[in-house]
């Protein structure tokens, strides 16, 4: 991919998002864009002059006020007056990653020339993207219909001169300023919103879209790591590896499982330790099923990222405008439930993955096939590593917790207009937490398998030897008690800094 990404002239997919985030690719619009937007602007204006015909947000009150008629004087008073009004958020603030997301989408839907916004409007965000100004947005506040009112209320304060954004300083760290301080450093006027901008901007699934596509990248990641990371386990706890053949997976080709067994097996390929003779017939189903476990959520990681694919290529504001069919149409494509099912889902498949890992860490310290209780010299005088289990046990059973599907509940909103809302929102930030609780959940693994595998005599695979050499070089075997909230610490900022081929994801 080139240094500059041009919005509108393909598909937008998860692997684009990633190169755009990670190698800090800046974004502009095709000309082809470009001309669609400006011919839809041109539509909506040439209508509102020839027609009184009421249409939904652009020349009346929104939501249960969809019949109040407002004059022609007060269209664009009626736009700031909807963002103003609709930035209700509260909560913690969405991580700065995930706003960008936020921007991304929201240029990316705009860019189809069926949402009326004026040209500087989408020029404005796309400033916004490429110079990392990112606004405060909090969390708490969207029913994920009707669109993600209120945060991305918040993220449109910014066009109108309001609000709070973030803004990188001379060093690259980001500060929290006033936007009219930011306004002023970047030679900024605010954008007077047309008629439908406001809508169009607040109506839309990007704060529900950035999150499901920030936790389907992780997850992705966090998927090939429980296969490394279990091998490790696998190895440490002097498993058997006939499991992994590809004869018994080809008679339930599940894609997910074929792949799960496939990574293991060229993960042991060369391994000393799996040549050596074994005492046990058979392992516990946390190493020995793990190409069934882990490959389910491979499989519904594949299937909830088509669902990402076809929404981030959407446009989910209301009304849409078709100029070439001369139509205006009121629907419902902001509605979050696509979304809404598909996070609960991911949040469940996601969550089985520390499930099992913290079952393969219980089984390592468990003093089992010649291992130390809890991996450590003189236990007794040393607890070693006991109380990591705990603390992995404890995310997990949080993690059963926040897998309650947020998408079964609904609630009614705008005097009985919105009478069913998708609680999308809620399905996200819950995803959120369970993605990240999962990394920590294989830190600890990881932490406790490569303590393991030293008191093996004979070495794994040169691939595992070489990682765990990698590891070592941030966390020190464990010979006696030390405060070992640091070494998970160094776990988890191991996984994170990881980099994994995106040919293995």
């Amino acid at each position: 991919m080139s240094k500059m990404y041009k919005i509108g002239e393909k598909l937008l997919t998860l692997s684009d998002i990633s190169k755009i985030l990670s190698e800090g690719i800046k974004i502009e619009l095709s000309s082809k864009s470009e001309k669609k937007v400006k011919e839809c602007r041109k539509y909506l204006d040439e209508k509102i002059k020839n027609s009184q015909d009421p249409i939904y947000g652009v020349n009346t009150g929104f939501g249960s006020l969809c019949n109040h008629k407002i004059s022609d004087e007060d269209l664009e008073q009626l736009q700031r007056n909807l963002v103003v009004s609709h930035a209700c958020g509260t909560g913690d603030e969405v991580p700065q990653d995930i706003v960008k997301i936020m921007l991304l989408l929201k240029i990316q839907s705009l860019s189809y020339g069926h949402s009326a916004v004026q040209l500087q409007t989408i020029n404005r965000l796309i400033d916004m993207f490429n110079n990392n100004i990112l606004p405060v947005v909090f969390q708490l506040g969207s029913l994920g219909a009707s669109g993600d009112l209120a945060p991305l209320a918040h993220m449109s304060l910014v066009l109108v001169g309001l609000g709070e954004t973030y803004i990188p300083n001379k060093d690259g760290y980001f500060v929290k300023k006033d936007t009219s301080e930011v306004m002023k450093l970047m030679n900024w006027n605010p954008i007077h919103l047309k008629s439908k901008e406001g809508l169009a901007l607040l109506n839309g699934t990007q704060f529900m879209g950035a999150y499901g596509v920030w936790s389907l990248l992780k997850s992705q990641k966090l998927s090939y790591l429980s296969d490394l990371i279990g091998t490790i386990s696998l190895e440490a706890f002097d498993g058997r590896n006939e499991c992994f053949d590809e004869l018994i997976h080809l008679v339930r080709p599940h894609k997910g499982q074929l792949l799960t067994a496939e990574n293991i097996r060229e993960l042991l390929e060369g391994s000393e330790i799996q040549k050596q003779e074994k005492e046990h017939v058979q392992d516990p189903y946390s190493f020995r099923c793990m190409p069934q476990v882990h490959g389910a959520t491979k499989d519904v990681i594949t299937h909830v990222k088509s669902i990402f694919t076809t929404e981030i290529n959407s446009v989910t504001d209301n009304p849409t405008f078709f100029p070439k069919e001369d139509k205006v149409i009121s629907g419902g494509n902001f509605h979050g439930q696509p979304l809404a099912m598909s996070m609960d889902y991911l949040a469940l498949s996601v969550s089985e993955l520390g499930n099992i890992s913290e079952r393969r860490i219980y089984q390592l310290i468990s003093g089992q096939r010649g291992l130390p209780e809890f991996l450590v010299a003189e236990p007794g005088l040393n607890s070693g590593m006991m109380i990591p289990q705990y603390t992995a046990a404890s995310i997990v059973s949080q993690n059963k917790q926040f897998c309650t599907p947020a998408s079964s509940d609904s609630i009614v909103s705008s005097n009985g207009q919105e009478d069913h809302v998708s609680m999308g929102a809620n399905a996200a930030t819950k995803l959120y937490k369970v993605v990240e609780n999962v990394e920590i959940i294989l830190a600890i693994e990881l932490m406790n398998a490569v303590q393991a595998i030293a008191f093996r005599k004979n070495r794994s695979s040169d691939f595992i030897e070489n990682f765990i050499d990698s590891y070592r070089s941030e966390v020190d075997f464990l010979n006696k008690d030390r405060l070992l909230h640091t070494d998970i610490k160094k776990s988890v900022d191991f996984i994170y800094s990881l980099e994994i081929d995106q040919d293995l994801l």
